[in-house]
């Protein structure tokens, strides 16, 4: 068959799939990394056949993404910030609403000369990464609980050249850096209840890491924890930013005030839904 059948083939197996209305978007996507093409050559070889290795690359690909697979897993990569950074089914997927916390991280580090930032559950490094490559004079720690996530965000951090300014560490929350002291604690932390999974997409509930999402009855189990040692952590005037679920930031502003934070505030998406959550560490009066 030629490339133009074998899109035509791929396009006609994803119809039947769980997003038919993309079919031949990811058809295409998938061929061109199967074959290991740009759009452009893929478009000028259209009557060449495909060779035996990248048409069983290619089926397979079909199958996963048949299967409800994303796209992003199958193709091994995607974009956050502006920035390219590998994903396996060892992390979540990289949000675009997650832009939002780092661009507000941003806004809070200008006020320290030199801050100290730690990211706790950094998965990929997607956060950390985007925040060391637009602070060069920051200092960043990342924290996950699993090997393989911290193996991830190496990768990417070693992809974006920022490894160097990037400290990553094994632990739950913050106890890989006990007695330490930052300027900004960071977290996308699960915050999916449990009786929500079967509402979620087969792309998440079937293929992203639970741990990651899910955070028992109310999804509020991980910022329990979390607020008091983010507290405790923080120098003097710093701050906490936390991204936050749908119809929680009223709940997350009263568990940040009795954690002993102030200048409590929410950053909105552009469809005005609160997506992080902020709140400072007093100084001594």
């Amino acid at each position: 068959m030629t490339l133009r059948q074998w899109l035509r083939k791929g396009e006609a197996v994803l119809a039947g799939g769980p997003h038919p209305e993309r079919a031949h978007r990811d058809a295409e996507l998938l061929l061109l990394d199967a074959a290991r093409l740009d759009r452009a050559t893929l478009l000028a070889r259209w009557e060449e056949g495909l060779d035996e290795p990248s048409a069983a690359r290619y089926s397979v690909h079909l199958e996963r993404r048949l299967a409800g697979e994303p796209m992003q897993y199958i193709l091994g990569e995607t974009e956050f910030y502006g920035l390219p950074f590998r994903v396996t089914p060892d992390v979540i997927i990289p949000r675009p609403e997650t832009e939002h916390i780092v661009e507000k991280v941003l806004d809070l580090a200008a006020r320290f000369p030199n801050p100290r930032i730690v990211d706790i559950g950094t998965g990929s490094g997607a956060i950390a990464v985007a925040l060391a490559h637009k602070l060069p004079q920051a200092a960043v720690t990342a924290i996950d609980l699993s090997a393989p996530a911290l193996a991830v965000a190496k990768e990417n951090a070693e992809r974006n050249e920022v490894a160097g300014r990037i400290r990553l560490l094994e632990g739950d929350l913050l106890a890989p850096v006990a007695g330490e002291r930052f300027d900004l604690v960071v977290s996308n932390p699960p915050y999916v209840p449990e009786g929500d999974r079967e509402t979620l997409s087969v792309e998440v509930r079937d293929h992203e890491p639970g741990v990651a999402l899910f955070a028992g009855s109310d999804g509020l189990e991980v910022y329990r924890r979390l607020m008091p040692a983010a507290f405790a952590a923080l120098a003097p005037g710093g701050f906490v930013a936390l991204e936050i679920g749908f119809g929680q930031a009223e709940v997350i502003g009263g568990m940040l005030a009795g954690s002993g934070f102030c200048e409590i505030e929410f950053v909105s998406d552009l469809q005005g839904i609160p997506r992080v959550a902020c709140g400072q560490k007093p100084t001594p009066r």
